[in-house]
């Protein structure tokens, strides 16, 4: 993992000078990650989460490496909730440039045995959350001022067997976005979706049983063969923020290395020649890939 001290982004350190991004899912993982080097790029970020100890935490990785950063706890289910922070946020700061809806999860299971509240529970999650958080965006802001937002989804177009609520959930995410790119961009609002493949995040701990013995194997299944950084995302996610992207909206950008292409009769070669992009000077490897000796 990098060792520097200062995130290692490609892109110009003032891209996002003077600028608010809200970002939800912000105290681990991907949403973590992003939020570094948002602020890195001099932007204000503003987390969002259940957990706020969790976000304190990440603010004060953010204000320690010389950047600016507050946080909110917000669950994303609650639309009364995510009203009232919205509102805040703008009578705090101003203005809000850009939304990353990060914050998501589910658990694995087949889909018979997925109870109804379950199954609802992971597409409020994942789903509902998402649009109530571009509706008040929306609505509170960027009606008036234009913007940019990025939704995260995953590669669910072959199907997820094993997490079907969240495939059901993640494909929804992928046509609201899609919908929102039409019906907004009257406004100068740009509406993009990134679909991370396996990567190496945090996350990957809270598998238990047999998804934590699959997680080590997944890299075979890659055709570049390896997993991915959370910084390859994070840098998916900053290019569809700024203004290199001014003329791309209702696209869902995949970050899987290609392993959500290609035929099952296809075997994949080994090999060692891709390297990964680690710009994320605080990351780190999750216990699961260390047991395997990653």
């Amino acid at each position: 993992m990098n060792t520097e001290t200062q995130y290692r982004s490609i892109f110009h350190p003032e891209l996002f000078k003077n600028q608010v991004m809200v970002i939800t899912g912000g105290g681990s993982g991907i949403g973590r990650c992003t939020a570094h080097e948002l602020a890195a790029l001099g932007a204000h970020v503003v987390l969002l989460g259940r957990r706020q100890e969790k976000l304190d935490q990440v603010v004060e990785e953010i204000c320690h490496d010389g950047g600016q950063a507050s946080a909110y706890s917000c669950d994303i289910r609650d639309e009364q909730r995510v009203h009232e922070t919205l509102s805040q946020i703008l009578q705090s700061q101003g203005r809000i440039h850009g939304l990353i809806n990060n914050a998501g999860g589910q658990f694995p299971s087949p889909l018979e045995m997925i109870s109804s509240k379950g199954f609802e529970a992971v597409v409020r999650n994942n789903l509902t959350g998402t649009f109530l958080m571009m509706r008040e965006v929306f609505n509170q802001c960027m009606q008036e001022h234009g913007g940019s937002i990025v939704n995260m989804t995953a590669d669910m177009w072959g199907g997820m067997p094993g997490m079907g609520h969240s495939g059901a959930a993640r494909a929804g995410v992928d046509n609201l976005t899609k919908t929102a790119a039409v019906e907004w961009a009257r406004c100068g609002v740009r509406v993009n979706a990134v679909a991370p493949g396996w990567i190496i995040s945090s996350g990957m701990d809270t598998y238990q049983g047999i998804m934590k013995t699959i997680i080590p194997t997944l890299k075979t299944k890659v055709p570049l063969k390896r997993m991915g950084t959370e910084s390859e995302v994070s840098a998916a996610i900053c290019f569809l923020l700024s203004p290199a992207s001014a003329f791309i909206s209702g696209v869902t950008m995949r970050i899987d290395g290609a392993a959500s292409l290609g035929s099952r009769i296809w075997e994949l070669a080994d090999h060692d020649h891709s390297q990964p992009f680690d710009g994320f000077h605080r990351a780190f490897i999750p216990d699961v890939l260390k047991e395997d000796g990653n």
